[in-house]
């Protein structure tokens, strides 16, 4: 699998069809977050994702912090099921950073982690910098990297 960066304006239509079936199958049926998944924050961001037989296997996004362009916020990590435990995950987030630091430069990698999976973060360099907090019902943390 070969790793896709694309822009909104730049995503076909299968592929933003798939991304958000994989969003809601993760997000909403996986782990019942009932939240408007489709935020407008889809229009700004940098959409990563690997495809396995015409679907999304494994998905992020990233955009600039509004009034902090040092800050890249990275949302809505998922990896499918039947991916998980295979490292895809791990280089999905690496090769997301290492695309988005040639684009951009230095800058500090942030994202809001649901508190199980904040030692997968903590193995990627990520730091916790904050208490816990509820987003959407589930327990977070807000963790970053410095890439600097």
């Amino acid at each position: 699998m070969e790793l896709i960066a694309k822009k909104f304006d730049e995503l076909s239509t299968a592929e933003l069809y798939e991304i958000l079936k994989s969003r809601s199958e993760v997000f909403m049926l996986g782990q019942n977050i009932i939240c408007q998944d489709m935020d407008d924050i889809d229009y700004k961001s940098f959409h990563f994702f690997y495809m396995k037989n015409k679907r999304v296997a494994a998905y992020l996004r990233a955009f600039e912090k509004d009034g902090e362009n040092e800050k890249i916020v990275i949302g809505r990590v998922l990896v499918l099921c039947g991916e998980r435990g295979k490292g895809l995950g791990k280089r999905l987030m690496n090769e997301s950073m290492e695309y988005l630091t040639r684009k951009y430069g230095k800058r500090i990698f942030v994202l809001h982690s649901q508190k199980h999976a904040a030692g997968f973060y903590e193995k990627l360099g990520f730091s916790v910098v904050s208490d816990e907090y509820l987003e959407e019902g589930v327990v977070h943390v807000t963790m970053e990297q410095q890439n600097l």
